[in-house]
């Protein structure tokens, strides 16, 4: 089990909720986004960690939005801990990043392209900083034992394994649910990440996605039994800069967080 202030993420506790934009696209989509799920989480009682990304460095197109500039990203997430008291995730890319992002968020997400480089890492895992590693698409879920043991290395075993899909022939991507399962055996905590996972990388100049397929995959996760779930959410899909056609639109989480809600306390018996 990790513990994250009052948050406690795995051991059979309630599932935790990350989610939040893609990216740090200006004040006011991060700023609205993050105090609506905080009420929705609220409301539902379900432990909540923001999500969004300072920079992406990871895009399928040259030309395509990579974010505000660090200091700038860097501040709105701060301002969005400091508002709504709400424990922060990001991703980095570089060892430089680690230390730079550790100084504001709590946890730093391994992209799932860059779950191998080890020195990455170890960086990540020098800050003392949980660390959240996303599986690679092209990786067996038995293989992610390695990415785990680089950070491990360190001193630090504040680990978080994260299915985000495999790789399935051209522009596709399939979960396998036993991976969550495998992952967990590993000894950490394992997190769904049902928006990413409906993404068909590289479909033309971006990545396209198909959304309609983020609740069923949400839902099959929290009947296995996972510990945290990860959503990509936006008030506007179709308008955001990253992954739009990939991300959960705002309207529609908190009909699908009561449904994971319920499958959850179903899943791990705790009382109603």
């Amino acid at each position: 089990m990790i513990q994250l202030g009052d948050i406690k993420i795995g051991d059979n506790n309630p599932f935790v909720l990350i989610a939040g934009p893609c990216v740090v696209e200006n004040e006011k989509i991060v700023m609205e986004t993050a105090g609506t799920i905080k009420e929705i989480t609220g409301e539902l009682g379900i432990p909540f960690i923001f999500k969004s990304s300072y920079k992406k460095a990871n895009r399928t197109n040259v030309s395509s939005f990579i974010g505000l500039g660090d200091k700038a990203a860097l501040e709105i997430l701060n301002k969005v801990k400091l508002t709504f008291d709400l424990p922060l995730l990001t991703d980095i890319h570089t060892e430089a990043e680690a230390a730079i992002a550790a100084n504001i968020v709590d946890i730093l997400q391994i992209p799932a392209f860059m779950c191998r480089q080890t020195d990455l890492l170890v960086a990540a895992g020098l800050t003392g900083k949980i660390v959240n590693i996303k599986k690679g698409q092209f990786l067996a879920p038995e293989d992610m034992y390695h990415a785990a043991e680089k950070v491990k290395s360190t001193g630090n075993d504040k680990i978080l394994l994260t299915e985000r899909g495999t790789t399935f022939g051209y522009h596709n991507l399939v979960v396998d649910m036993r991976s969550l399962v495998i992952m967990r055996e590993l000894g950490y905590p394992v997190v769904m990440d049902a928006t990413h996972a409906v993404q068909m990388p590289s479909s033309g100049n971006q990545t396209g996605g198909q959304p309609k397929f983020i609740s069923y995959l949400a839902k099959a996760a929290a009947a296995v039994g996972i510990d945290a779930l990860f959503l990509e959410v936006h008030p506007e899909p179709s308008k955001a800069l990253s992954d739009a056609a990939s991300q959960l639109p705002l309207s529609e989480l908190k009909k699908l967080l009561s449904d994971i809600v319920n499958i959850d306390k179903m899943v791990k018996g705790h009382v109603q």
